[in-house]
């Protein structure tokens, strides 16, 4: 073999790994649902995918680490009454929050929609029908539940929603970020969260506190549910508390900038 022969393989395969190691190699993320592995306590936890393959499909699940600042997001597939509560507290504390909600969400609850909007903060896309949208490969479906609620919201705020998505119980494949990717969507995953979704066997306040502060770490993206009544009750204390350990709050907008 010539050594220019030689030559041109070795740089062939240099170029290859380069662009591989540049995030052009088409890497491929496991279809799961949404987890964490919290390591060192203000650390930021381990994902099922890194920050950096999910910034690839326009994806996040935690802010500038460098930095004290914390993003405040909200997931409600239904209203059980606290949502007014969560909101005074936001506004007494003037803190931006997000609320990814759902179809069903906004035909029944358009005055509270309104009000979130008209106070600052931001309403996400949850989809229509929260289903298991790793389920859904088709273009024209997945296009369907977001494009749905967009236009439902539009009726109820006379506004654009804004472009943040999150998957119905945190259940994502690769396709699916591409495809929110291509709709001009940015995917929010979260780096804290705790077990406060069943109404039934709500944590205590002792509990809330324990665990969100006791993980909190610098660009965290907070997940909690508007529908339980421990967070109604312990968000202001939550929020203090957060502010005397340093933290200040950001929007959605700078966690994607």
């Amino acid at each position: 073999m010539e050594k220019l022969d030689i030559f041109i393989i070795i740089f062939a395969i240099a170029l290859a790994l380069a662009l591989l190691l540049a995030g052009f190699g088409g890497a491929v993320l496991e279809t799961g649902s949404w987890g964490l592995s919290f390591g060192i306590t203000g650390q930021t936890p381990a994902g099922n995918a890194t920050k950096e393959e999910l910034a690839r499909y326009g994806g996040a699940y935690v802010g500038d680490e460098g930095e004290q600042v914390l993003y405040l997001t909200f997931d409600a597939g239904y209203e059980n009454g606290f949502t007014p509560a969560i909101l005074d507290t936001l506004k007494k504390h003037q803190v931006p929050a997000a609320f990814f909600l759902v179809g069903h969400y906004l035909k029944e609850n358009p005055d509270l929609v309104r009000r979130m909007v008209s106070e600052g903060h931001t309403v996400g896309n949850h989809t229509m029908h929260h289903p298991d949208m790793s389920k859904i490969t088709d273009f024209e479906s997945f296009s369907k539940e977001l494009q749905e609620l967009e236009g439902l919201y539009r009726e109820i705020t006379g506004a654009e929603m804004p472009k943040f998505y999150r998957p119905p119980q945190g259940i994502y494949s690769q396709e699916n970020l591409e495809m929110a990717q291509k709709l001009g969507y940015k995917t929010v995953f979260w780096s804290l969260a705790y077990a406060d979704w069943d109404n039934e066997n709500q944590p205590s306040p002792e509990t809330a506190m324990e665990k969100l502060t006791g993980r909190v770490h610098n660009g965290a993206v907070i997940l909690l549910h508007s529908t339980s009544k421990t967070n109604a009750q312990v968000l202001d204390q939550l929020i203090t508390r957060w502010k005397e350990m340093g933290y200040r709050f950001g929007t959605l907008e700078e966690l994607v900038s």
